[in-house]
């Protein structure tokens, strides 16, 4: 396609040039003096990341760090092609591996002024793309045979295993379920995979055969006398081939579709990159955005390679190399740096040296416990402590290796009275509180009888708040487990809109609603208030301001099956992949990372030692101790007890400064008052309750009757910014009630 020029920059023509409708304003340009399209507004971004963008039509390869603004890259080249008519919105597809990071890519285009042209361009999965492409096909290479998705792949599975013999135990099918996706994945066919895994140096869950003839049951049990099943892979597969063996489908979809962008490259599956060398034909108009140092999917089939190679297929392709950390303190990413310089192999060839551009910050903590539920009770106390002093609890992640890990963390949290989500639970938008809520919302925009200043901007937050309250959403965090996650639920809702509106104060109910759907079709929640629980592998592609990556210890990270029971290496490739994966989760904190192991699982004998990847990293005056004192946490004392002194482990005891077993002289009236004002605060500002005080906090003030600044910042839960913002009326609230006792007591 050649490159388009405008010689009347006026308003409409532009607009009709970057599919904006006639008369938007679109921020990617602007008129020009000599009539011509002014390029993209660069600005922010820093001189890699422009290359990037102004690199010309044609193979693209960007090598991005963790946290050097990928995202940002991507879509200002995106708007940059589009802007300058290099190509039409509707001819860009960008496919990413999961569907959040495709709908924030859209709403990144949105900011950059795309706004109609956003809907136009093409962000979605592999899969989704896929499946849209093949029921648009389907016609032209299969007639009229049906066909439709697997619902649950685990029931074929089962059946197929039934017919050999196999285990159906729920944790083999599950194995024999990875090892059919895997080999799909990885294009190999059933009558192939016994051979495939030596070539792949793969050691299979069950016996290679009868892996082998389950896959292949599985196989033949998808065509049904009422058409054909067909999973996810399978998608994949079809749309390859209906491109690949039939010139009119490939010529009608190369003529539509010009110029592709793929994220996350280092993560392709052979299987993927069939299906994108079928989109692009002959062509090389791709831009692809990748980092090998984080392959972290190899045992689905994902390989880096290549990411590796794109110079080799591509020899004029334009590389470049993405650096400059804008997300985590120079001490974040120098220890981030030291994980990775130790990597080893081809991969290690590529890396990466991130160079921190935030301000100074916190250096990472070691600690090393007796045993498992030592580690939790004091992350979890750790955690009560950043809460108390103004980091939010959304902004605080506990990340692990593997799922059951999540427990001990779940209960320690729980009983430090601790929000919490667990990542990759129920989808956010299933739950019978959210459908309850849009349910809701929609039967209010269709409403006759409201005023039309109502349905939009300030005054539609409002009108959304009085709406969720009719299905439970109150001014102030409830008690109970339960009725906390419904409450967190509706007050995200709440905070999206709040988010909207700021960004657009035109926004209506009806586009509220409309955005709702797209998020819930791209399964990209708002943010839920509660500290975030997840694997390491969940947690790639998110970001939070403190991270504890927690049970590093050998035979956890690395996992056990890459180690022999001596604890020598066992699988080289997938002790790399194990570092690469303690990398991602370092990278993924902005502020403070504490890094932490214990030597036991249960209270006994230490029968654990700390992770080899650790060795180097950790502070002599952390590596000294074998056991984490009760009393010390990375070489820094616990808070103690105002009372006995003792150290505070528990997150609920920390927060009120005192062990629940100790005796506490605690003013009723006092603490009723504190109530009373902290509800009509929150009212006031229209705030969550607990962003004023919580109640354990105003529980500790009630007790300790604090009269000064000095005295009342002493308390957990009163940082700076609470100190500065509530203070005074906090301390004219307890100097009232301190003047009445002393006077009662004068009288007696």
């Amino acid at each position: 396609m050649q490159r388009r020029t405008v010689t009347d920059c006026s308003a409409g023509r532009f607009a009709g040039l970057v599919g904006l409708p006639t008369g938007g304003r679109a921020r990617v340009g602007r008129r020009c003096h000599d009539g011509g399209v002014c390029a993209l507004d660069l600005a922010d971004l820093d001189p890699e990341q422009v290359a990037a963008v102004r690199a010309p039509r044609g193979p693209v390869c960007v090598l991005a760090g963790a946290g050097t603004g990928k995202t940002r890259t991507i879509t200002h080249r995106i708007a940059h092609l589009i802007s300058h008519g290099h190509v039409r919105p509707d001819q860009v597809l960008a496919v990413t591996f999961t569907s959040r990071s495709a709908g924030e890519l859209r709403t990144r285009l949105r900011s950059l002024g795309l706004r109609g042209a956003a809907a136009r361009v093409q962000a979605r999965t592999f899969h989704a793309a896929a499946l849209r492409q093949l029921r648009y096909f389907w016609p032209q290479v299969a007639a009229d045979m049906p066909w439709r998705l697997v619902d649950a792949k685990l029931p074929l599975v089962v059946r197929a295993a039934n017919r050999v013999r196999a285990s159906t135990a729920p944790d083999s099918v599950r194995d024999l379920l990875g090892e059919i996706e895997w080999a799909k994945a990885s294009l190999i066919a059933p009558d192939d995979y016994v051979a495939a895994l030596a070539a792949h140096r793969r050691e299979p869950p069950l016996d290679a055969s009868l892996v082998a003839e389950v896959y292949d049951g599985y196989e033949t049990l998808k065509a049904t006398p009422d058409g054909l099943l067909l999973d996810f892979d399978d998608l994949l597969l079809h749309t390859a081939a209906a491109l690949e063996n039939h010139p009119a489908v490939a010529d009608e979809f190369r003529g539509h579709y010009r110029s592709f962008v793929v994220d996350e490259y280092q993560d392709m599956t052979p299987l993927q990159q069939r299906l994108l060398d079928a989109w692009l034909g002959d062509r090389d108009d791709l831009t692809v955005v990748g980092d090998a140092n984080q392959t972290i999917y190899s045992f689905t089939g994902a390989t880096p390679r290549y990411l590796l190679d794109f110079s080799r297929r591509f020899p004029d392709a334009t590389v470049v190399r993405l650096e400059r950390n804008y997300r985590s303190t120079p001490q974040v990413v120098s220890l981030a740096n030291q994980v990775i310089g130790a990597a080893r192999g081809r991969v290690a060839g590529t890396r990466l040296q991130l160079i921190g551009q935030r301000p100074e910050g916190p250096e990472p903590t070691f600690a090393e416990y007796a045993d498992v539920p030592t580690e939790a009770t004091a992350v979890a106390a750790e955690i009560a402590t950043l809460i108390a002093t103004g980091t939010p609890a959304a902004e605080i992640a506990v990340l692990y290796r593997i799922n059951a890990q999540s427990e001990s963390y779940e209960q320690a949290l729980t009983e430090g009275g601790i929000p919490y989500q667990v990542r990759g639970g129920e989808n956010f938008f299933a739950r019978v509180e959210v459908q309850q809520a849009v349910h809701a919302l929609r039967a209010t925009a269709s409403r006759d009888d409201l005023p039309d200043r109502s349905r939009r901007g300030e005054a539609m937050v409002s009108l959304v708040r009085a709406t969720l309250a009719s299905v439970g959403f109150t001014a102030t965090e409830p008690a109970g487990t339960r009725a906390r996650e419904r409450w967190s639920a509706l007050q995200a809702l709440v905070r999206l809109t709040e988010e909207m509106v700021g960004d657009d104060d035109r926004l209506d109910l009806t586009g509220l609603l409309r955005e709702l759907e797209v998020r819930a079709a791209a399964g990209h929640p708002p943010t839920v208030q509660g500290v975030t629980l997840a694997s390491l592998h969940a947690a790639k592609g998110l970001e939070w301001d403190a991270v504890f990556l927690v049970g590093l210890s050998d035979g956890a990270v690395p996992i056990a099956h890459v180690l022999h029971s001596n604890g020598s290496v066992a699988d080289a490739a997938a002790l790399e992949e194990e570092r690469r994966l303690l990398y991602v989760g370092v990278t993924r904190a902005r502020q403070t990372v504490r890094l932490s192991w214990a030597l036991a699982r249960t209270a006994g004998r230490p029968t654990r030692r700390r992770s080899r990847f650790l060795h180097g990293l950790v502070p002599e005056a952390s590596a000294a101790s074998r056991v984490a004192a009760a009393d010390q946490r990375g070489g820094a004392r616990l808070p103690s007890c105002r009372v006995c002194g003792r150290s505070l482990l528990n997150a609920g005891d920390t927060l009120l400064g005192r062990c629940s077993s100790c005796p506490a002289e605690l003013n009723a009236e006092l603490l009723a008052a504190l109530q009373d004002w902290r509800r009509e605060k929150a009212a006031q500002l229209s705030i969550d309750a607990r962003a004023v005080a919580s109640i354990t906090t105003l529980t500790a003030i009630a007790e300790q009757w604090p009269t000064d600044e000095r005295a009342l910042a002493a308390i957990p839960g009163i940082g700076q910014y609470k100190l500065r913002r509530f203070g005074a009326e906090m301390l004219a609230i307890v100097i009232s009630f301190s003047d009445s006792r002393h006077k009662t007591a004068g009288k007696k």
